[in-house]
């Protein structure tokens, strides 16, 4: 029996196109929601947020970031840090 040995190399989701729409995903969010501060000076927006919401699009299949702000809306906007 040999078990094969998943490499990043292998996985769909690091393909140079994932990595792409990834660093598209991230640019996108980061422009909308990364200098949102609260009245104490708090990010508005938790990173952990926005790194979570571009990861989740590309796995999704998504192959632009078109509607990457109504889903950062419907499903991570109020996540904390």
């Amino acid at each position: 029996m040999t078990t094969e040995v998943s490499t990043m190399a292998d996985n769909w989701l690091y393909s140079a196109e994932r990595l792409q729409l990834r660093e598209n995903a991230l640019k996108t969010l980061l422009r909308a929601f990364g200098s949102h501060m609260n009245a104490d000076g708090s990010p508005e927006h938790s990173s952990k947020s926005i790194y979570n919401c571009a990861h989740d699009w590309v796995s999704q299949g998504h192959h632009n970031c078109e509607g990457i702000l109504n889903y950062y809306h419907e499903n991570y906007e109020h996540v904390t840090i």
